[in-house]
């Protein structure tokens, strides 16, 4: 649905009519003001550009406290600490060079309507989001953003916010001056030890209409010859929520520099990209996103292993990915037990939806933004501290646009289809109810635990044992608590897995040790050669990290 543009003269009009009307009568309250700004398109753009607008204004004293040099770069949201930032949204359409329109920052807005804003100074910025996918990837290439001003709030006048610069493209290959060293080399080896892959889906482009692509990034072994008839294991990697290819160059290089020094057995490592326009598809056959599981299995692997020396058997297919690519990775492997060897998922999210972050999802008049005893939900921690609450979250995704946030990936990834073609939302935005039909739906075709528990007799012959799962007890996101459930169900089966609790680590510092960050990615990597090669007599090299 489309937002009409209402002109500010209207609006005034109708303001002005209600004060008429309450001078007549001085025992009508009267309507509170809306605060407006004027949002003009820079005259150096060449075209009409359509988006979602945004403003964001900070208090310009915190604000300046937090940069370096007391200059303020830029306003935008700060996932750990959302209430800091003011946002407004509104959808615009074909808004032309010159052109000035209207934003009430009332309408929608989060934390709470500008209005509100304590008198004082604010630094202030708009941007307009091209792509709509600020909710997935933030300011990005194409977005046109306004300069950052400080203002006073609230003014009797209509501030004006020029969009006048383009955030240009980034090479994603291009290494800072800051990074460690041999990085530059790291990356340059990586670059020219990989290759791209670009496959146009027969199945997915059928279900949209239009061709859809899938994308990927395959890093080969040291002495890889596509000549000779020796194969290799495959490893099948997937992001979490917000990333893309472009955004996993460091773990090209870092399994590449691995391989090379013998700290990493020989294997060939494809990176696929689980991005989409709504968020992340998880790999997961759906109503509303399309039949991934099945183009990934039936088509893309098959084209892989055409091209590619792979084992191209189920004891040489393994899978890794964290987060939402943790979740991922676990419903691939326990979907299509005979295509995969053993699923390596870390810190993935719920997998059993009696605990979904902490809410029950299937308790009697559930609700993700209140607690029985009505305390609020939790969603993101650190050091023991509530930095996020879920209601905090999902109403912040929602001014930023309908579009690629978290709450709603799960809706396009796990929901049936509504009446309007979208994704049925499983829980009010405005209230936090969940909506007990939505989530039977969800239930029956997404929840791993459920599925595991209603069909063991069918899935353990090519499942078990092939399950491995790493999260720690300090998960950011609460998933530690999905991950016992999951466990209970799968100890309940008499099941063979492998579920680890690493004490005290969070969902950004699960792979480190020591002073490596993805250390976990060794021996990982060490264990599904195991599987693949039992008898081999190759080792992890004596300069590993630890």
């Amino acid at each position: 649905m489309r937002y009409r543009q209402v002109g500010l003269t209207t609006l005034l009009g109708v303001s002005l009519l209600a004060c008429a009307y309450t001078w007549a009568r001085q025992d009508v309250q009267s309507v509170p003001t809306h605060r407006f700004f004027h949002v003009q398109l820079g005259a150096n753009e060449t075209q009409p550009m359509s988006g979602r607008l945004l403003l964001f204004a900070e208090d310009a004293k915190t604000a300046k406290s937090q940069s370096k040099d007391g200059a303020v770069k830029e306003v935008d949201i700060d996932d750990l600490d959302p209430a800091q930032v003011t946002i407004a949204g509104q959808d615009v359409y074909r808004i032309a060079p010159g052109q000035v329109i209207d934003i009430d920052a009332d309408k929608l807005a989060f934390p709470k309507s500008w209005s509100s804003l304590p008198a004082g100074d604010y630094v202030v910025q708009a941007v307009l989001d091209v792509h709509r996918n600020y909710n997935y990837l933030g300011r990005g290439a194409g977005d046109v953003v306004s300069d950052v001003t400080t203002m006073h709030l609230p003014t009797n006048d209509i501030p004006t916010l020029t969009l006048n610069t383009t955030v240009p493209v980034e090479d994603p290959w291009k290494v800072p001056d800051s990074a460690p060293p041999g990085a530059r080399e790291s990356v340059a080896a990586v670059q020219k030890n990989s290759q791209p892959v670009d496959f146009v889906s027969p199945s997915l482009s059928a279900f949209w209409g239009r061709p859809i692509h899938m994308r990927a990034r395959v890093v080969l072994p040291p002495g890889y010859d596509a000549s000779s008839n020796k194969h290799y294991p495959t490893v099948y990697y997937t992001h979490g929520f917000g990333g893309t290819l472009d955004r996993m160059v460091r773990v090209y290089a870092y399994v590449n520099d691995a391989m090379a020094k013998g700290q990493m057995p020989p294997m060939i490592w494809v990176f696929l990209d689980e991005s989409s326009a709504t968020g992340t598809h998880e790999f997961a056959d759906s109503v509303n996103n399309g039949p991934w599981g099945q183009a990934l299995t039936t088509e893309l692997i098959p084209y892989l292993e055409s091209h590619y020396r792979m084992d191209a058997d189920v004891n040489g297919r393994f899978l890794n990915g964290h987060s939402s690519g943790g979740w991922a990775t676990l419903w691939m492997q326990t979907r299509y037990p005979k295509i995969f060897g053993g699923t390596w998922s870390t810190s993935p999210d719920p997998s059993d939806f009696h605990d979904f972050t902490g809410p029950n999802l299937y308790a009697p008049g559930a609700n993700v933004y209140r607690k029985p005893d009505g305390t609020p939900w939790p969603l993101v921690r650190d050091k023991g501290k509530v930095l996020v609450t879920f209601q905090q979250y999902a109403q912040m995704e929602r001014v930023l646009g309908p579009y690629g946030g978290q709450m709603a990936s799960f809706d396009w990834v796990f929901s049936p289809r509504g009446e309007d073609g979208r994704p049925e939302q499983m829980f009010n935005r405005d209230t936090g109810d969940v909506d007990p039909v939505v989530v039977t739906y969800w239930r029956d075709h997404y929840d791993i635990a459920y599925r595991l528990e209603n069909n063991w007799p069918t899935l353990k012959p090519d499942l078990d044992g092939k399950i491995h799962l790493y999260v720690g007890t300090a998960d950011t996101f609460y998933l530690d608590g999905a991950a016992h459930r999951l466990k209970a169900v799968l100890d309940g089966l008499h099941a063979h897995s492998d579920i680890r609790f690493i004490p005290g680590r969070t969902h950004f510092d699960l792979y480190k040790v020591d002073d490596d960050r993805l250390a976990m990615l060794k021996q990982i990597s060490w264990d599904m050669y195991a599987v693949a090669r039992p008898d081999s007599k190759l080792k992890p090299s004596m300069n590993q990290t630890h």
